[in-house]
């Protein structure tokens, strides 16, 4: 394309967000090292999986996003069609069907879908801002992340299909969709969502309109300080309920306390006593609550550190979409940064109370062989942008 050059000079390449997911990955290996207290095996394979997801997105970079673009109705269909096998043949862990087995790994369709569906949504968006003024159009684009949405929620993973929508918003707006349609989508959901919230806190069990998986109710009941012990339970029933809440409510208090008891410079790296004593979930310390033992451990230093490389990563993708040689380079980057940033906002709230515990992971940070992959492709495709951009 006219203006357009591809080079690897070191001048070309964006080297903020370089240095900021290297360091992401490094404290990320440590804290992961530290949170399952010092098993290697563990830390041993979130190196290897950031050594495919490096190589991955490495090889992205020689190839010029609109060929990649090109591939983006194939690559969405696809991850509908893993998707879809998750259902059949997917392995059940704790009450959700999210993961495929394949032997030695296991692979997430839900990490690899938000990255297609990405993709397609900003090709379709890249068409000419007249027609985005279209009722038809605004629709179709809509329903390119509501079918993944659907899919992934049925798994349930309600954390993974939460952070498309705000990717898909921020899309809509710098594609050209007009404000006024916004408002209006975001006013439908806001009625949704207060629906949902008053079905789950109100609503008898016979009455429920909105079928949710009992922990996920649980969460929510939590999260409002709502009370979900059946009013017409007998003693032991209400005993067996009382017990259960306490349980619900006990991951979110003891992530607060290790959040606050870190102080300024933090307890030392596997001093943390929520941790190793195994206040924190010993299933979740290295995945959703890897936050915690981050700030417990390093402080209030460690805890701004982190969010400071976050930012520099999102205000880097920023720079990017504002260099992009066209809208759709500018919709792909503006599709990663919104992503990353759902993740982060997402994640590190429920480790301070602020939503409510939804299980996604943290990235570059959190312990996962498709997250790490995926959030390392996503880099990629920001770097491949800025590799493309206009010549100056």
């Amino acid at each position: 394309m006219k203006g357009a050059e591809f080079s690897l000079r070191p001048a070309r390449v964006a080297w903020a967000l370089l240095g900021a997911a290297f360091l992401l990955m490094a404290v990320g290996l440590c804290f992961v090292h530290s949170s399952t207290l010092g098993d290697t095996s563990t830390t041993m394979k979130q190196v290897i999986w950031f050594g495919v997801g490096l190589t991955a997105a490495v090889l992205l970079c020689f190839v010029d996003y609109h060929v990649l673009a090109r591939w983006a109705w194939v690559g969405y269909w696809g991850s509908i069609v893993l998707l879809l096998a998750v259902m059949v043949f997917g392995v059940s862990r704790n009450g959700a069907r999210r993961w495929i087995d394949l032997g030695p790994l296991q692979l997430q369709p839900s990490e690899f879908a938000k990255l297609a569906v990405l993709f397609a949504l900003a090709q379709f968006l890249s068409r000419p801002i007249e027609e985005l003024r279209l009722t038809n159009v605004v629709f179709k684009s809509m329903a390119i992340v509501l079918l993944p949405f659907m899919l992934i929620l049925k798994e349930p993973d309600l954390g993974s299909s939460l952070v498309l929508l705000p990717m898909m918003l921020a899309m809509m707006f710098v594609a050209g969709v007009p404000a006024s349609i916004l408002a209006k989508i975001m006013g439908v959901g806001a009625v949704i969502g207060g629906l949902l919230v008053a079905d789950v806190l109100f609503a008898p069990e016979n009455w429920r309109l909105i079928k949710l998986k009992d922990y996920q109710r649980h969460r929510l009941m939590v999260y409002f300080g709502k009370d979900f012990v059946p009013a017409n339970a007998t003693p032991e029933q209400k005993a067996y309920y009382r017990e259960l809440q306490r349980h619900k409510g006990w991951n979110v208090q003891q992530a607060l306390i290790s959040v606050g008891s870190g102080g300024l410079a933090g307890k030392g790296w596997r001093q943390g006593t929520q941790n190793t004593l195994g206040y924190l979930p010993r299933l979740g310390a290295h995945n959703d609550f890897i936050f915690s033992v981050i700030a417990e451990e390093s402080g209030f230093i460690g805890s701004v550190t982190v969010v400071g490389l976050y930012t520099v990563i999102l205000f880097s993708g920023l720079m990017i979409a504002g260099q992009a040689r066209d809208r759709l380079g500018r919709l792909i980057a503006v599709g990663v940064i919104s992503l990353w940033f759902a993740h982060v906002f997402i994640n590190v709230g429920m480790n301070i109370g602020l939503v409510p515990v939804t299980g996604i992971p943290l990235p570059l940070l959190s312990y996962g062989g498709s997250a790490a992959v995926c959030a390392l492709l996503a880099l990629g495709i920001l770097q491949n942008v800025h590799l493309y951009r206009r010549s100056y």
